[in-house]
Formats: C-alpha cells, structure tokens, sequence
C-alpha cells in the first residue's frame, strides 16, 4: 500500500499533459465526433499508455537505453504541447470576447497551439543537439592578486552522457573548451547518467581538455542516482581532479587562488559522501580568495557564510524546456546567469548538455569562459 500514492502521482502527470491538449487539439475543434475525434482519442490513449511504461523501462531497475529516448521524447514533447495548450486556452478567451464563435474558434486555437508547438520541438532539438555557444563573463574577485587579473576559468556542466550516443558531440565540445584556453578547466556536475561501463566512451574525450593550473570535477546529483564512486574514480584515470570535500590552491608568480569543491546534497544517502564546507576548506589560506564548485545553486547559502568569493554552479539547464523555469526557480535561487548573495557571487551556468528530453526551448546550452579580475 505504501507505493499506492507514489503510483498515483506517475499516472497523474501523462493524465495531466495529455489530457488538456487532447481536449484542445482533438475534442474542443472536432466537437466530439468523427474520424479525427476518434484517431486522436487513440493516439492520445497510446501515448498515456506509453509514457509511464517507458519511463518506468527507461529510468527504473530494467534502465533500458531504448526505452528511456522514448519516453523521455514523449516527456519533452508533452510538456511543449501542454504549455502552449495552457496559453491557447488563454487566448480562447480572448477569441470570445471578440465575438468568434464555436467550432471556429476552437479551430483556430488548436491550429495555433499545433503549429507553435511543432516549430518549438523542432526547435528545441536542434538546440539541444548543437555544440553550446561560448558564454564570456568577467567576474571581478576581491583580493584577486595582479598575477592572476585574467584567469581564464572555463566551465562545462550537465553534460548528462545518457542513451543517446553523443561522442561525437563530445568530441566537438572538448575542442571547444580547448579554443578558450583554460587556465583552469572545471566540470560542475552531473557528468553522465548510467555507469562507467555503458557512457565511458562519451566521458573518455574530456580527458584531451587541456588547462595549465588543472581540472576539476565535483559530483552532481545525477552521479548518485547510478555511480557516484565509479564516475570519480574514472574521472581521476582521465587526468581530471575530483574534490570532494577539499580544495586545491593554485599559484601564479606570489599570488594565489582557492579552487574549492563540495559533494552534491543527494550524496548524503551514500556513506561517506555529502557536502562539507568547512572540512573543504580546512587549511586554506584566510587571505586567498576562494572560488567553491557546488552543483546546486541552493548550496550559496554556506557559501555566503563561509566568505566564499564566487560559487559556480549548474544543476538548472536554465530550466531547459520553457516555462519549466518558473518550477525550478521555486527551488533553486537563480536559474542562470551572474547573481550576487551578500559578499558572495553565483554562477550559474545552463549547462552544456541536456537531462532526458533532447530538447532546449529558450533556454540555450553554453559553455561558459568565466575571467576573473581584481576588484
């Protein structure tokens, strides 16, 4: 009994997304009857049917690689239709007020919502498939020596490696990160969703990235949802640091720099793992400024409190499926961008990659180029 609730709610989100677009695509415009009422009935009932079972195939104990594209599609592609159902309804009312009438209204409705929503998919995955765009951001660190006005801190996150076979993608992404040379490379989490022995070959090109004072891996949540220890240690065989926990300071001529990194928050149900600034920066010169990788924007709050400079952090996508930005906003304090918490700036990247539906709908993928001067 105690799965009831939990199996409730995995019904409810299919019934939820495809129940309004299939009364605003088929019911409201063909007025319940005919052959079209009835055709997109079925694929509607198909579709309810099909997304909780691949999903359930794709992301549960059977983690089938050809399940998860399909229900994951089926997930990105709802979730569009949904949203422009929601606003079509909206502009319903507007089409009353001016006097059109039904079926026309209606039909004009579901031609609007049918078309958006197609132009947005096939938007949405080419942004997602394409090599991210370069984000060049200066940032200004207090107590940053002269030596060091410059630094070229070059972050990739969220690249996600999953069923769909992106080596090539990563590939084009490491001879990206390479143009910008990095000073400093960094991979803010959530490295690959699976383990090491099916998603090594995507993850294996980072070990070309190259960054004079290192590169530095943290944990996202994602790592302890399949192999968290698997994914640090291969990323220590690519030539990558992880820190867990700990940090690194890095020298250029007498000034120096902090490179701090935390375990993601979901990594305390693992023994031994889990966030601990202090222990992190146990040691750490007081009078170097301190740049922390934390996966989560949320984790800022300890960071403000332990006078970190700058955090960077990913773990939104910018919300990745427009207007699913809103949603993450009630958990996260920043969905992208540079913010400012007190004495402490955020980063917060889009990430480079994608989580499950291959689609990006206003909320572009990046590669971020942070430089860093004195203030």
């Amino acid at each position: 009994m105690k799965y009831v609730p939990r199996l409730v709610l995995f019904l409810a989100v299919p019934a939820l997304l495809i129940s309004l677009p299939w009364w605003t695509l088929v019911a409201a415009p063909t007025q319940g009857t005919g052959s079209l009422f009835w055709l997109g009935s079925a694929l509607a009932a198909l579709t309810f049917c099909c997304l909780p079972a691949a999903m359930y195939l794709g992301h549960g104990h059977a983690q089938s690689d050809a399940a998860s594209i399909v229900g994951d599609t089926l997930l990105g592609v709802m979730w569009v239709v949904f949203s422009w159902s929601v606003f079509g309804n909206l502009a319903r009312l507007g089409l009353a007020v001016a006097g059109v009438d039904d079926p026309a209204r209606s039909r004009i409705v579901a031609a609007g919502v049918f078309a958006a929503s197609a132009a947005l998919v096939v938007w949405g995955v080419v942004e997602a498939r394409r090599v991210p765009r370069v984000r060049t951001v200066e940032v200004s660190i207090p107590g940053l020596g002269p030596a060091l006005d410059g630094l070229r801190l070059v972050v990739v996150t969220d690249t996600h490696f999953a069923a769909l076979d992106r080596l090539r993608w990563s590939e084009r992404v490491v001879e990206v990160v390479n143009a910008q040379r990095p000073d400093i490379a960094c991979h803010a989490g959530d490295l690959a969703d699976g383990s090491v022995a099916k998603r090594h070959a995507q993850v294996d090109p980072l070990g070309k990235v190259e960054a004079e004072l290192g590169r530095f891996y943290i944990t996202g949540n994602h790592e302890y949802f399949g192999d968290a220890p698997g994914w640090i240690d291969h990323m220590s065989s690519l030539g990558w640091q992880p820190l867990r926990n700990q940090h690194v300071t890095v020298r250029r001529g007498d000034d120096q720099l902090v490179i701090a990194g935390i375990d993601d928050p979901t990594g305390v149900g693992l023994t031994g793992h889990g966030p601990d600034l202090p222990t992190a920066l146990a040691g750490a010169d007081p009078d170097a400024p301190v740049v922390l990788l934390a996966h989560q924007p949320r984790q800022i709050i300890d960071a403000v409190a332990a006078g970190v400079a700058l955090q960077i952090s990913g773990h939104t996508h910018g919300g990745q499926i427009w207007p699913f930005h809103y949603l993450v906003r009630l958990e996260q304090p920043v969905v992208a961008g540079l913010s400012r918490h007190g004495d402490t700036q955020l980063y917060t990247s889009r990430g480079t990659g994608f989580w499950g539906p291959q689609l990006r709908v206003f909320a572009p993928s990046e590669i971020t180029v942070l430089v860093l001067r004195p203030q």
